[in-house]
């Protein structure tokens, strides 16, 4: 999948008619495997029916006839094929009628005494949902057009035709769709036939695809607007929902749609593998986006209807790429199964980053991957539920918690080390070969390993055992004695690991000595080495002065933890700011966060740190992540006798940087938001107000539709706004997105009638869509209310069972993640280790209440180490 949204909880920033909710059987890797050794399929004939049958949209379900053609190893065995269906109305195999009295959702249909050759048809009423999984049905607020589109990865195909959903069963497509006369209609190819269908409706036919895994088809269809265009012989389109149109931005999306095709058709050698390629931006999306081959689906966030930062445009471009990536990587050759999907995410993040950095103006497109994209990674791998890149997936359940920092930015973080362990060129020929050997086939982690140990000329086996079989991170300090005068004596590098996972990798990096001059915080010595064991000598350093600064993974070549010596933090507390290499400082500043986590450096000092530097930043991705980090300080890892103090700095801070900054800067749309979130005098809150009435205007700063928001919800959680508010806020923003930001502001209100109504809903208000339930969650807690909420902890752990039985994937994993209580006390423990004494609770649930334990445990030592320290 394309990138993927992180739950963040730590800065928090219209609904219809109920339509069912089902829980999808679960298919596990063995059964999957015997299903692939037994068929093969040649194709499927798919026709969708969306209409109610006058030509209109449909409502609650849509018809279905699918024809499946495949092969069997061994005549007259019996497997069974998946489909989550309102009711199955006929199937024959052969010609002959199945009993469709064996068909349940849990376990599909039974297909006995299968012949060499088959023929499977089956006709079925699908359901519609509104969790952002299958065929996803969206009434648009503003004007009362109904929009759809699928969503199927990891295995929700299911839920829209009968198919073999696993990935290593590919077959070709041909789809058809009737459908209102007035709707484009888009599926993954571009040749196509329309004629009249029946009352007034169109009936679309699309050309056969390649061959594709079941999770990449797509279908999208409603009253989307389009622009088109071509490049190199492709056509290229682009779709929104008809009200959001004058907001997309098609000049600056198809000239990084262009850029990422130039790049990788240089690197790749090999030509777009597909006919067309559509980006089409949807409402209530759970991800950033979805690699559908020739038809990829974006979260319409990115159509921005208000000032955006220079950051989320880089973002945007990175999705984009990452997407385009996977055209090659994910499409042309897929995993065969999941323990593999780090082929696709790893490889899309990386060269997508890569791109970006060569290709476009987002040229310190690495700075943001160090300091975004391996602060995940880090964060994710330290998590009692770290586990190895190639992972050990038993079975789809346990896929859908797995798309998460180690599949994505540390995968991505390990193949550059890789590059700069066996050169770019070598590994870009390795790539090369994979593709043209597998194409429009499915891989595991060892057909990739070949073509790289071939085109490198190196056994990478011992590398893949190290990096890719292993897990967690590992931690790099320098050490070193000084002489008399102030040279090195000794230097040398030492690598540790926690005890759980032992392991102590081979690292190729540099080391960067800086030393302060005129020209700010310099880079005067760099040495690149091996490092491998747990100490490493650098005789190259001995005998050179001592350094201002030590920067051990100077450029950033390997994934691993660093640890700043007495001296360097020293240093950075007063110059950070000077280093005028932006990579530089974002590996400076991710050092220092680190040792915040690990309870090393007190959360205050972290928080004068960032206000000390932030100024000096140059990169506006740097400067949000960095500020989202004093957040998360001041709510979870400073004493909390202190945080008032930290908080009343942070929003002086912000409210002063708003007033100085340029007009119209970034900087300065960032400090509105951050003062917005830090916010808890009567000054501040009569401040933003103002801002809100129009009676204090700051010079360049938009007061549009997202900062009236971010101003009110500022306002709400500190008890400065209500429902008066937030409905004349609504109506002046009828929009979808009026209606996610009025949920938050709802479940924002300190009252405790406003939290029990939210957390009621949460749990049991099923026709809540998943964009409006996830807003929902992100308003609960709130670092203000923590005395309000913090009754919820022991009804955290009595209701999340019974939601992920009942709800869908995301709905349900959101909310057990966003609702987690933040709530930094012993009693959250010991209730988490209650509850995960219990034994008959999912893996995969299991695993995010023991990932939510650990954040509390971890900012339980932050908050000891930061009472330790003197103000």
């Amino acid at each position: 999948m394309g990138r993927r949204r992180p739950v963040v909880r730590e800065a928090p920033s219209a609904l219809r008619g109920k339509l069912p909710c089902v829980a999808v059987p679960n298919l596990t890797r063995d059964d999957a495997a015997r299903r692939a050794q037994l068929l093969a399929v040649d194709s499927y004939d798919v026709q969708f029916d969306l209409t109610d049958g006058a030509g209109r949209p449909g409502e609650h379900t849509f018809g279905l006839t699918t024809t499946v053609r495949f092969t069997c190893r061994e005549p007259g065995a019996a497997t069974f094929i998946d489909l989550v269906a309102e009711r199955v109305r006929s199937a024959t195999l052969n010609g002959a009628e199945l009993d469709v009295a064996t068909y349940t959702e849990e376990g599909g249909l039974p297909l006995p005494g299968l012949a060499a050759e088959n023929t499977l048809v089956i006709e079925a009423d699908c359901r519609y949902s509104n969790s952002g999984e299958g065929l996803h049905r969206f009434v648009d607020p503003e004007d009362g057009q109904v929009y759809l589109y699928t969503h199927f990865e990891p295995a929700e195909a299911k839920r829209v035709f009968a198919c073999f959903d696993q990935p290593d069963l590919k077959g070709t497509y041909t789809v058809h769709v009737t459908a209102p006369f007035d709707w484009q209609v888009v599926s993954n190819t571009g040749e196509r036939t329309i004629e009249a269908g029946p009352a007034g409706s169109q009936l679309v036919h699309f050309a056969p695809t390649k061959r594709l895994s079941t999770y990449l088809l797509a279908l999208i269809a409603g009253p989307y607007a389009k622009v088109t265009d071509s490049h190199d012989g492709i056509p290229m389109g682009l779709y929104c929902r008809a009200s959001l149109a004058q907001h997309l931005d098609p000049e600056e999306l198809f000239r990084v749609t262009k850029q990422g095709f130039d790049f990788y058709h240089r690197v790749f050698d090999y030509p777009y593998p597909f006919d067309k390629y559509d980006q089409l931006f949807v409402p209530e999306f759970n991800a950033g986006a979805m690699e559908n081959a020739g038809a990829v689906t974006i979260l319409e966030d990115y159509v921005f209807r208000s000032k955006a930062t220079r950051a989320r445009y880089e973002r945007r471009a990175e999705t984009v790429l990452h997407e385009l990536a996977h055209m090659w990587f994910g499409d042309l050759v897929t995993m065969r199964w999941w323990d593999d999907l780090w082929l696709n995410e790893s490889f899309a993040t990386y060269i997508s980053t890569l791109c970006q950095a060569e290709a476009t103006e987002y040229t310190t497109a690495w700075t943001t991957f160090a300091n975004t994209e391996k602060a995940w990674a880090y964060a994710q791998d330290q998590l009692p539920s770290t586990h190895p890149i190639a992972a050990d997936m038993v079975d789809v359940a346990a896929v859908e918690v797995n798309f998460d920092g180690i599949t994505y930015a540390k995968g991505a973080s390990v193949l550059k080390q890789l590059v700069a362990y066996v050169g770019r060129e070598e590994f870009l020929r390795g790539v090369q070969r994979y593709f043209r050997t597998h194409e429009y086939g499915n891989t595991t982690l060892a057909d990739l390993l070949d073509p790289l140990s071939e085109a490198t000329g190196r056994d990478l086996s011992a590398w893949a055992e190290q990096w890719l079989q292993t897990s967690q991170v590992n931690t790099l300090r320098p050490v070193h004695e000084l002489t008399d005068d102030g040279r090195y004596a000794g230097f040398a590098i030492e690598q540790s690991a926690v005890p759980e996972h032992p392991v102590l990798r081979r690292h190729r990096l540099a080391v960067g000595l800086y030393d302060a001059g005129p020209d700010g915080l310099t880079r005067t010595t760099r040495v690149e080495l091996d490092v491998d064991g747990e100490r490493t000598e650098v005789p190259e350093l001995v005998g050179h002065p001592a350094a201002d600064l030590v920067l051990v993974n100077d450029d950033d070549l390997t994934y691993a933890k660093l640890r700043l010596d007495e001296r360097s933090l020293a240093t950075l507390r007063s110059a950070i700011g000077t280093i005028p290499d932006p990579l530089a400082r974002a590996l400076c500043w991710s050092a220092a966060w680190d040792m915040t986590r690990d309870a090393e450096l007190p959360a205050r000092d972290w928080v004068a740190l960032v206000l000390a530097g932030v100024d000096a930043e140059t990169e506006i991705s740097v400067v949000q992540s960095l500020l989202t980090r004093v957040h998360t300080a001041l709510a979870s890892y400073t004493d909390p006798r202190w945080a008032e103090t930290g908080w009343q700095a942070l929003a002086d801070k912000a409210l002063a940087a708003l007033e100085s900054a340029q007009p119209g800067s970034d900087t300065q749309l960032q400090w509105s938001r951050t003062l917005a979130g830090a916010a808890r005098t009567e000054a501040h809150a009569t401040f933003l107000r103002r801002l809100l009435d129009g009676s204090h205007v700051v010079e360049g700063l938009p007061v549009d539709a997202d900062a009236r928001w971010a101003f009110l919800h500022g306002l709400v959680a500190i008890g400065g706004a209500g429902d008066a508010e937030i409905e004349a806020e609504e109506a002046r923003d009828a929009t979808a997105t009026g209606a996610r930001r009025a949920a938050t502001a709802r479940a924002l209100r300190p009252t405790a009638q406003s939290k029990a109504e939210t957390w009621q809903r949460a749990f049991t208000d099923d026709s809540i869509p998943n964009a409006v339930h996830e807003a929902m969650l992100q308003g609960f807690w709130h670092p203000a209310q923590r005395q309000l909420t913090a009754g919820y902890v022991d009804r955290y752990f009595t209701d999340i069972r019974p939601l992920w039985d009942r709800r869908p994937g995301e709905i349900a994993k959101n909310a057990v993640q966003y609702l987690f209580p933040p709530v930094v006390e012993l009693r959250t423990v010991q209730a988490a280790d209650a509850w995960l004494a219990g034994d008959d609770h999912p893996a995969p649930l299991r695993r995010l209440v023991a990932e939510g334990r650990d954040g509390i445990a971890r900012a339980l030592r932050a908050r000891e180490r930061d009472a330790a320290a003197k103000d």
